[in-house]
């Protein structure tokens, strides 16, 4: 299936083959509080998934768009997030890299931690690498917690095994103590 404005609010599997070994499954999630240049938050996570493939990343499953309150302070704007499985040539370090050109493309500054942004692609997993790679910490040391990255994951993957804990995601979207307000949203933020 083609990724598309009347079926983003759906899983979607964009190979045909579609089949993932959820052991060697690279997630990245994405999130959005600040439109930037964008009409909304969701029209700047499409634009982001479009610059996946011309950096080497294939998209092969995407939640839909989740909404949230902004963490830790809830008067920021409201997040829209959501999580992929991609298919890269890259290593850990080199996809960290292409999602960083991705990130500045769109505007990203980094500042204050936790503040509102225009585009946060975090790295979730990379297969089961665990552990410290040069700095580069896998898998996210707080993507277990937090609703708005294990609620999407479980939409897609809910047998998807955490490489440390051994939880599923379907167990820890349900045990996520962050963004515990996070839900699939059909509009735009």
């Amino acid at each position: 299936m083609e990724i598309g404005p009347d079926n983003m609010d759906v899983p979607v599997a964009v190979e045909p083959d579609g089949a993932v070994d959820l052991d060697e499954a690279v997630i990245v999630a994405l999130g959005c509080n600040d439109k930037g240049a964008w009409r909304d938050c969701r029209e700047a996570l499409e634009a982001a998934l479009a610059r996946f493939r011309p950096e080497g990343i294939d998209v092969v499953m995407r939640s839909s768009w989740w909404r949230s309150d902004a963490w830790p302070d809830p008067t920021d704007p409201p997040f829209l997030n959501g999580v992929v499985m991609v298919r890269t040539a890259h290593d850990p370090h080199a996809l960290m890299a292409a999602l960083g050109r991705i990130e500045e493309a769109f505007g990203r500054r980094r500042g204050e931690r936790n503040g509102p942004r225009t585009l946060d692609l975090d790295l979730i997993a990379y297969g089961r690498l665990s552990g410290d790679l040069d700095g580069l910490i896998l898998p996210h040391p707080r993507a277990a917690e937090r609703k708005f990255v294990m609620g999407p994951l479980a939409e897609i993957a809910p047998e998807w095994v955490h490489p440390e804990n051994g939880e599923t995601a379907r167990d820890l979207d349900r045990r996520a103590t962050v963004a515990k307000d996070a839900h699939t949203n059909s509009g735009a933020a």
